[in-house]
């Protein structure tokens, strides 16, 4: 097999036994970066050089070499360039000016960072195409959307560029590029990674820090490397029983599992998700099925609720604004209409009417339905559900004429309603790749969890990837 086959697990094992050095692992990566890279446009910033002087060195961790991306937004790589996809900071040449949290253990653990991926503008659309960078290309069809906010990672993992990337999740920036991508992608509870020191929380804690995977084993791996409090952070997740990484060698008894597919559009209105889609689940649901689970549709009523799409707006809003502002803080100046996307300056102009009273009370709401939505998971143990509700879109899908400043977010809001609602509620989900449709792209089907079981998401999905193992056709050589 080719390295661009293996997962980081299997290359951390050719580093152990001595079949691989670091520097044959770190070179065969930005080779790989070279050559596929101009076309599919995922790493925006490459650090290779230092990526071969750190791997001669690197640290004898469980993933000793291993090549590994960071995604150029909220992790932070000290003395290198971060532009959260703004213009503006990368023609300012803003460097960061400390490793985060995140990046130190990773580091850690042996990982060799070769160089930071694309992210849409602020990380506010499923997409990677903001003004700063070319836009990235799904690997699967270089017209359509790798998926975003973490497209750029997804895109080198699934070309095979690198086996594992750093991503995060704010409305399913982990899970939609998994789901384009034909990747593993779990959303870890609010609170189970750190955003040290930086920050405290994002968007009030709808967004979360992981990565986007070839197997279930790396996630589990990675997740147990970054999993904890920090002095200082402003609450932790539920304890963490054992090792995520022993719980994919302990399938599931039988659990109990609800699934749908249909979504509330931000007109209000029901609606079917795309036939791929619902092959998708329905797919997965006999699968499931298959391995002793008792699966049938169900439901959660508070995930349909009309009100939900104006509030999670009204959070994410004003995070924009927030951004916004730290970028002027940054730069010195104010940051002006024409220097970002119009959806961008719309949200931040939106964000800037939304006083303390009305966000706070689009909390309270959001904190109301997500203990509705906690009712659902003391009756069933999963929820399944399309990971999105079409198949990978067309470049340029999310983006936002200047008559029409939110058409982007709405079109977002369309795409994505069953990622998002768990950002709000904290709870974990993932997105597993074991569909694809006839034109060869692939459909990920989400499973969510109760607030704190990743545990038994980790189960579930490693034993659904024994029952049908990943395949991965996009990978290049």
């Amino acid at each position: 097999m080719h390295l661009s086959d293996l997962d980081a697990t299997a290359q951390a094992e050719l580093v152990r036994n001595g079949d691989a050095s670091p520097r044959e692992l770190v070179d065969a990566a930005i080779a790989r970066i070279e050559k596929h890279d101009p076309e599919l446009r995922a790493v925006i910033i490459p650090l290779f050089e230092e990526a071969r002087q750190t791997a001669d060195a690197a640290p004898h961790g469980p993933f000793r070499g291993v090549p590994i991306l960071i995604k150029d937004i909220c992790a932070q790589v000290g003395g290198v360039l971060y532009t959260a996809g703004l213009e503006p900071l990368r023609r300012a040449n803003y460097r960061s000016p400390a490793d985060s949290h995140l990046v130190t253990q990773l580091r850690k653990a042996g990982f060799v960072i070769v160089g930071k991926t694309n992210t849409s503008e602020l990380g506010i659309v499923p997409s990677c195409e903001p003004p700063a960078w070319p836009p990235t290309r799904n690997p699967y069809d270089s017209t359509r959307t790798p998926g975003g906010s973490s497209g750029g990672s997804a895109c080198a993992v699934a070309a095979g560029m690198v086996p594992i990337a750093h991503a995060n999740d704010g409305g399913g920036s982990i899970r939609i590029p998994a789901s384009l991508c034909g990747l593993f992608g779990l959303k870890p509870s609010r609170g189970r990674v750190s955003f040290a020191p930086f920050l405290g929380q994002v968007n009030g804690g709808l967004v979360n820090e992981h990565v986007v995977a070839r197997s279930v084993r790396d996630s589990a791996a990675v997740l147990d490397l970054l999993a904890g409090m920090v002095p200082g952070d402003p609450y932790p997740a539920p304890a963490q029983l054992r090792p995520y990484l022993s719980e994919i060698t302990a399938p599931p008894t039988k659990l109990r599992i609800g699934f749908a597919t249909q979504h509330l559009t931000p007109e209000g209105t029901m609606r079917d998700s795309h036939a791929d889609c619902i092959a998708a689940v329905q797919h997965t649901a006999k699968l499931l099925e298959s391995l002793g689970h008792h699966v049938e549709h169900a439901d959660i009523p508070a995930t349909r609720e009309p009100d939900y799409v104006h509030n999670f707006l009204c959070i994410w809003a004003v995070g924009v604004t927030k951004n916004l502002d730290w970028a002027a803080t940054v730069l010195g100046r104010a940051i002006e209409m024409h220097e970002v996307e119009p959806l961008t300056w719309g949200l931040g102009q939106l964000g800037r009417l939304i006083g303390g009273a009305a966000y706070v009370n689009a909390w309270d709401w959001l904190n109301g339905a997500a203990r509705r939505i906690a009712t659902f998971f003391e009756r069933y143990d999963l929820w399944l559900t399309p990971t999105v509700t079409e198949p990978p879109v067309p470049l340029g899908t999310f983006r936002s004429p200047p008559d029409d400043l939110l058409l982007g977010i709405l079109r977002a809001a369309e795409f994505a309603p069953f990622t998002a609602v768990f950002n709000s509620t904290g709870q974990p989900a993932c997105s597993l790749p074991l569909y694809r449709n006839a034109a060869g792209l692939p459909i990920g089907v989400q499973l969510a969890a109760a607030y704190g079981r990743e545990d038994l998401l980790f189960r579930i999905s490693a034993q659904l990837e024994a029952a049908q193992p990943f395949v991965h056709a996009a990978t290049r050589h």
